[in-house]
């Protein structure tokens, strides 16, 4: 975390010369941040980032020497930091993308195109807000080694805990920074023979969801799908928002898809999916609000626990961010606060407690 007047010390890490002229600019633009370091190649990076302690990286994915992936594993072995991770195309790059993100960067993005472009100004200052923001997130060591399988024990019974039961008939998750790894470790833990159909909002930059499902179903033995609006939803599956729309249920148990107003600043938003959820599922759903910055979805889940449905949040131990999670316990909006492996163990009891047909 930086000391409040010191600006935010950013390692740029990056193979194009113009690319990087481009993230430099941006940085030193901006008040408060410097640019301690540009480089052109992944064991540049692991370098200066133990010898300069900066307080931000920015990481391309391929790079000469030494990739985007395996530098932000040493990195994060050796000098944790907060990485962000900058694709200049989302071709080949996203697959690897999420290899960083699982080996401990926090956040990924599109490169911001150069001036001229209409979308400069827009991505630039998500660009220069996402670094602000990821400079104050504590980093931990064990997100290096998040692509191990998690051991799933069931939590302890808690005074006044609702257990997830055989009643469950859908499952509503919301997530976003930090989200994805959590997500893996949740989803990688549920049996084939899970009961419930799965909807997911993840908070993610547009293009990528497509290579989270892809990530996802590496290490999931559930169907990962990004579906379309009509689709019927099929006990066991797993289905992710989409770009630019938010993801609901309508009244015969089919995705709604919705281009309504962005809630929180954003679409899809979790918001949106608990809500929907709470009035066509009631007490039958179990709602999930996991990492994350902002308050999305918070509300919400209270509303899914008035009509009767299991709510749970993740603790603030294993939150990358505990913003969304900590407004949801605030509001009394959780039956239950857990970490990962443990909210991966109430989910898959639904599965041991459904009746075999």
């Amino acid at each position: 975390m930086t000391v409040t007047g010191t600006p935010i010390k950013v390692l740029i890490a990056e193979d194009s010369p113009t690319a990087r002229a481009l993230l430099m600019h941006l940085i030193d633009s901006s008040p408060g941040m410097r640019v301690l370091a540009a480089v052109g190649d992944g064991e540049q990076a692991v370098e200066a980032a133990g010898r300069l302690h900066p307080d931000v990286v920015l990481m391309d994915v391929h790079m000469p020497r030494l990739d985007g992936f395996e530098a932000v594993r040493r990195i994060m072995q050796s000098q944790p930091v907060p990485i962000v991770m900058v694709s200049g195309t989302l071709t080949d790059q996203v697959a690897a993308t999420f290899c960083a993100i699982d080996a401990g960067a926090l956040a990924f993005l599109p490169h911001p195109p150069g001036p001229g472009h209409p979308d400069h100004a827009a991505d630039a200052a998500e660009l220069v807000n996402t670094v602000r923001l990821m400079s104050e997130v504590r980093v931990i060591r064990r997100w290096a080694k998040a692509d191990r399988p998690p051991v799933i024990e069931t939590p302890p019974a808690r005074k006044g805990t609702r257990r997830v039961a055989a009643e469950c008939e859908l499952v509503a998750i919301g997530a976003s920074t930090g989200g994805p790894p959590v997500l893996r470790a949740i989803l990688s833990a549920l049996p084939r023979n899970f009961p419930a159909p799965i909807l997911v909002v993840q908070h993610i930059a547009t293009g990528f969801v497509h290579g989270l499902a892809e990530w996802l179903a590496s290490s999931c033995s559930l169907p990962i799908r990004v579906p379309a609006h009509g689709d019927r939803l099929m006990g066991g599956a797993v289905y992710l928002a989409p770009d630019g729309a938010h993801l609901g249920v309508d009244g015969s148990r089919c995705v709604m898809l919705s281009n309504a107003p962005p809630e929180h600043g954003l679409r899809p938003s979790v918001s949106f999916l608990f809500r929907s959820v709470a009035g066509v599922y009631g007490p039958r759903a179990v709602g999930v609000l996991l990492t994350g910055m902002g308050r999305d979805g918070a509300q919400e889940l209270k509303l899914m626990r008035e009509r009767g449905a299991v709510t749970i949040a993740q603790d603030e131990e294993s939150s990358v961010i505990h913003g969304m999670p900590a407004e949801a316990i605030r509001l009394d909006a959780a039956h239950i606060v857990l970490s990962p492996d443990g909210i991966a163990a109430e989910l898959a009891a639904a599965a041991d407690a459904k009746p075999q047909t």
